[in-house]
């Protein structure tokens, strides 16, 4: 049972993942082990659909913040999303064969590469770039949707950064379009899960609306400070949010071999 300050912790937990979240993604660093942490005797299973039911309210607002006053590119954010739920099944299934634990050090990998990629070129999603051939595009955007949406049903952390990532490197978009794509694919991915998890009645529908609330505030404050300074302040809590990221991961990693 949670008390008075559980509740409030694990709403300014959800305001800060909203916020963090509809900017650069990354929101589920925040929100999950919150969840955890005050709620320790609930199953995984449980805690990780209460925590989509209140993001899905943070992304859809942010998302439809976006639409509102940034171009989004839907040609590549609706085959992606499609994609994206289709396989997020398939990754969710592959749990069952392959231990999430062995994902940890790729990931790890990658996030450090994404890291120094992006150092490296100050310049990175500041612009617009030049755009692909509408079949290039189209081909990228399931392959994206594919791979992304995999690795949300299968495993999760970094999701969303590693999305902004990739349509900032291969889509040619700056920061800020792309982050407002980003969201209407987490929108599918987060649809696709809770389609799962309402079902087998893995949801704590009580707590998880009044985080949603508190996501929703977080997303909208997010929303308008990435609209309103643009790219490179997205480009910003982009870099912060995924250097916490490998921190996390580097924690999970290497800290049982010291103890």
């Amino acid at each position: 049972m949670l008390d008075n300050i559980d509740f409030v912790l694990l709403s300014l937990a959800a305001l800060l993942a909203g916020f963090v979240d509809a900017v650069a993604g990354g929101g589920g660093l925040i929100q999950v082990p919150a969840l955890f942490t005050a709620l320790p005797a609930q199953t995984p299973a449980t805690l990780f659909g209460t925590n989509k039911l209140a993001s899905i309210f943070g992304t859809a607002s942010a998302a439809l913040r976006y639409a509102r006053q940034v171009e989004i590119c839907w040609r590549i954010a609706i085959p992606a999303s499609l994609a994206a739920i289709v396989f997020s099944f398939a990754g969710a299934a592959a749990v069952a064969w392959l231990p999430r634990e062995t994902v940890r050090p790729l990931v790890f990998g990658l996030l450090l590469l994404v890291i120094i990629y992006t150092l490296a070129r100050p310049r990175l999603g500041q612009s617009r770039g030049a755009e692909m051939s509408p079949q290039r595009e189209r081909h990228g955007a399931l392959a994206l949707g594919a791979v992304l949406g995999f690795y949300d049903g299968f495993f999760g952390p970094g999701m969303g950064s590693f999305l902004i990532f990739l349509l900032v490197r291969f889509f040619a978009m700056d920061f800020l379009r792309a982050s407002a794509v980003a969201k209407v694919i987490n929108l599918a991915t987060n649809a696709a899960a809770l389609a799962y998890f309402i079902p087998h009645g893995q949801v704590l529908w009580a707590l998880g609306l009044v985080m949603a609330v508190a996501n929703i505030t977080g997303a909208q404050i997010g929303s308008h400070l990435a609209i309103r300074h643009g790219s490179g302040f997205v480009r910003w809590i982009f870099l912060t949010s995924a250097v916490f990221l490998l921190a996390k991961f580097g924690w999970d990693i290497f800290a049982p071999s010291f103890t």
